[in-house]
Parts: structure tokens; C-alpha cells; sequence
């Protein structure tokens, strides 16, 4: 057994990491669930946001394993066992999502037939919009979803054991495949989770709107565990903050085509000035909406724009878990924007400060349990990779 192999087969992480994951988790669901005694209607779209949050986390991170393969980097080679832990949680979305299929007439405008039957839009949009078909569409994209995240991972944990390279080639010839695959089901997720949300409403960049902010967000979640990891000696020694600068030129790249195509979808529907268009964002400009509105410029693009200009900022561990952990609060204020204006509620000022986001709690506490137990499991690096070697000398 080489030195490699000694070292990451054992995998201890501390048993204090369990506990937080179960402790929040707890938390999150007593605040979530009590917050239907208050007002039914808002805690399910609250669980919505959650569940948006995770399935964002989730597919970003295959994505980030797809692109390895596909791009034939080796700088992530030893850090890719962390996008996949991440993107385990997508499995667990077959059973997150029930509560909201059952729930499905409180959500979305679209599901009463009585109301489609008086809207000329909403007639229009019946063959694509109706419950049966949107029903199939989320168990068919999870069901995919899933398959390429067994097929990448079984290539990739096989591949500790038989040291076979051809298992990477395979996951190149996968990742080929999952690309166009990925960037139909990720467009019709976002359609249907959230665009739907306001069946009026046209745009045809929202999903990819929605790529760009799930993508940064699992960057910066890979991030923090990869800083965490290092920082408490689970990965080689070889590995320094040259390995970060990867990871913090992709954020920072990723915040840029945020805000890119966040100001291409609104400048375009400003310009054309359709009222089917500009209702989505009139709903988001008064009352409390205005100062979020303007709030995300800030949060979601200067601010890590800022932070990760230089160089030297995008290989300092203190400024990444900051700036992370900071991506992640904009990514929840993003998701919020886009979902929670939706929701009719008069209780929404007493309800916002208790309850609101009591299931995201209990989502950072399921990401904590399926990183830990993925770790105490898995190699936390692909040791039978035939680009570890490589990519762990990674240099600038």
C-alpha cells in the first residue's frame, strides 16, 4: 500500500461535525414546520427556496466534475472527491421534492384548471404547463440527474481500486454526453421551479440566469470544504494555496457571468418594454423589494468582485472562506428575489423574522451530514487517478 493510500483511507472527520449537521438540521425543521401554524402558504414557498438551494448545490457540483473530465484539467484531480460528495445530495431530491408535488395547487397559479381556463396566456402555455407533464418532467430530470452522478462516481471510486485509466476515459465520453443533457434539464428545472412561479412571465436567458448563480454557489461550498480539509491536514501535503487560485479564478470569473447575464435579461425586457416581461420585475421594485433589488448589485457582484480582483486574494484561505461564505448568502438572497415576491401573505413581517429561513438551516445542516458521511466512506482523494500525480504539483 503506497503512502497515498495509507494516508487517505483514513478519514476520521471529527464527530463534532456530525453533531452540528444533525443540530441544525434539527433547528431548521422545528422553525420550518412550526412556521405552517403561522402561515401555511409562506413556509411552503420557504421550503421551495431550500429546496431550489439544494438541487443548485447539488447539479452545480456535477457540473464542476463534468468539466473536469471534459476540460482534462488536472489541477482539481485532487479535489474533485469534494464536488462529488456535494453532488450527492441530488438522489435525496426525489424525496425532498415530494412535499412540494403534493402541494403543488398551493404553489403554482397554473395547476387550477378553472383559472387557465379564463387566461388566454395560461391556455396558451397548457401543453407545456399542466400538473401530469410537469410531474414526469421532475421525476425524468432528477432521474438523469442522478444516473450521470452513479455513473461518474462509480468510474471514479472503481478507479482507487483497479488503478484502470481507461475508467477516465469513460467519464470523458460520459461528460460529452451529460453537457447538452445538463443545459436542457437545468433550463427546464429553473422554468419549472421558478419562472412558473409567475406563468405570465416571458424570458428566455433565465436559465441560464439560474447556471451562473448555481454554479458560483457550489464553487463556493467546494471551497469551503476544500480550505477546511487542507487546513485540518486531510489532503497530501503537497497541496498549497496555489491549488486555491484555481478555484478562486473560477469564482470570480462565474460572479462576472452572473452579473453578465443578469443585466443582459434586464436591460433586454427594459428596452423592449413588453408589459408580459415587465411585470415580472415591477413586482420587485416597491416596498422592501426596491432595496433588495438594489441590494444584489452589491452583494452578488461588487462585493466578490472586489474581494477577488487580485491574484493574491484568489490564494488566501481567510479571504476565500469569507467570500464563500458570502457567495452563498447572495446565491439565498438571489433564490429569495426570484421566489418569495410570489407569495400573497399579510402575517409576512412577524412570519419573515422567525420562521423565514428556518428549512435553509436544515439544508447547510444536510449538506454537513452528506459530506461527513460521504468522508467516512470514500478516499477524500481519487487515488487511483491517472492525473492525481500531476495535478497535485500543480504550479502557476
Amino acid at each position: 500500500m503506497s503512502h497515498n493510500d495509507l494516508v487517505y483511507q483514513k478519514k476520521n472527520l471529527p464527530e463534532s461535525l456530525k453533531r452540528l449537521g444533525f443540530l441544525l438540521v434539527g433547528i431548521g425543521l422545528a422553525l420550518g414546520l412550526t412556521g405552517f401554524l403561522f402561515d401555511a402558504q409562506r413556509a411552503l414557498f420557504n421550503y421551495l427556496l431550500s429546496f431550489v438551494f439544494i438541487m443548485s448545490i447539488g447539479v452545480g457540483s456535477l457540473f464542476l466534475i463534468t468539466l473536469e473530465y471534459i476540460a482534462g484539467a488536472d489541477w482539481s484531480t485532487p479535489l474533485r472527491r469534494i464536488p462529488e460528495f456535494f453532488a450527492s445530495s441530488i438522489p435525496l431530491l426525489f424525496l425532498l421534492v415530494i412535499p412540494l408535488l403534493l402541494n403543488i395547487h398551493s404553489i403554482f397559479e397554473w395547476s387550477h384548471k378553472d383559472v387557465v381556463a379564463g387566461d388566454k396566456i395560461l391556455t396558451g402555455k397548457s401543453p407545456f404547463l399542466n400538473v401530469p407533464f410537469f410531474v414526469i418532467r421532475t421525476i425524468v430530470i432528477i432521474g438523469i440527474w442522478s444516473l450521470f452522478y452513479y455513473l461518474f462516481v462509480r468510474n471514479s471510486r472503481k478507479q482507487d481500486i483497479t488503478k484502470d485509466q481507461l475508467l477516465t476515459k469513460k467519464n470523458i465520453k460520459l461528460s460529452a454526453i451529460f453537457i447538452p443533457v445538463f443545459a436542457i434539464t437545468v433550463t427546464l428545472s429553473a422554468i419549472d421551479w421558478m419562472m412558473s412561479l409567475a406563468p405570465h412571465w416571458f424570458s428566455t436567458i433565465f436559465g441560464i440566469y439560474f447556471f451562473a448563480g448555481s454554479f458560483v454557489a457550489a464553487l463556493a461550498a467546494i471551497t469551503l470544504a476544500v480550505i477546511y480539509l487542507k487546513e485540518n491536514g486531510y489532503l497530501h501535503p503537497k497541496m498549497n494555496n496555489e491549488h486555491l487560485f484555481s478555484l478562486g479564478a473560477l469564482q470570480f470569473t462565474f460572479i462576472n457571468f452572473w452579473a453578465y447575464i443578469a443585466f443582459s435579461q434586464f436591460m433586454l425586457i427594459w428596452y423592449a418594454n413588453l408589459p408580459e416581461e415587465t411585470v415580472w420585475f415591477l413586482a420587485r421594485w416597491g416596498g422592501m423589494w426596491t432595496y433588495i433589488s438594489l441590494g444584489l448589485i452589491f452583494v452578488h457582484f461588487l462585493v466578490p468582485y472586489v474581494v477577488l480582483l487580485s491574484q493574491p486574494a484568489k490564494m488566501d484561505p481567510k479571504r476565500l472562506k469569507f467570500i464563500s461564505i458570502w457567495i452563498l448568502a447572495a446565491h439565498v438572497l438571489d433564490l429569495y428575489w426570484i421566489i418569495m415576491p410570489q407569495v400573497q401573505s399579510a402575517k409576512a413581517g412577524i412570519f419573515t423574522l422567525v420562521f423565514e429561513f428556518g428549512f435553509l438551516i436544515a439544508s447547510v445542516g444536510l449538506f454537513l451530514l452528506v459530506f461527513y458521511f460521504n468522508a467516512k466512506k470514500q478516499n477524500l482523494v481519487p487515488v487511483g487517478d491517472p492525473k492525481l500525480e500531476k495535478g497535485l504539483n500543480f504550479r502557476l
